[in-house]
């Protein structure tokens, strides 16, 4: 089965970054992380990431207008957002934008890679 092999989780918490990150590497993913949104549009200008996890809370720019800037970027890049405080409005608008998927905080690993894997495979037009 064909799967992204390199995420980037881009969150402020950064207890999320290191256990999600950890959780991730013993999956054999490469893992990089960014705590605002420049940091994740320096990743995606070097083509790193195959999946990209996107918090909607970011301080300075928010995770919608991240969204935009990484979809102008890079507009095939598969990106899922999560959030802690879900809106059925807010997840219209973050799959208006271009996300992959739209998930609630916390999220099971199993579930995630799930998503990640699904969003890769679509964007990439595998079967």
């Amino acid at each position: 089965m064909k799967r992204p092999s390199k995420i980037l989780l881009v969150d402020d918490e950064e207890d999320f970054l290191e256990t999600t990150s950890r959780r991730l590497g013993l999956r054999s993913f490469e893992v990089r992380t960014a705590t605002c949104c420049v940091e994740a549009l320096a990743e995606v200008a070097a083509n790193w990431p195959d999946v990209v996890v996107l918090d909607v809370m970011l301080p300075g720019t928010d995770g919608f207008e991240c969204l935009q800037r990484i979809k102008q970027a890079a507009p095939c890049l598969p990106v899922i957002m999560l959030t802690g405080h879900a809106s059925m409005q807010s997840s219209v608008r973050g799959l208006q934008y271009g996300a992959s998927d739209y998930c609630l905080k916390p999220i099971e690993l199993d579930e995630l890679v799930e998503k990640m894997v699904i969003a890769y495979k679509e964007m990439d037009g595998l079967p």
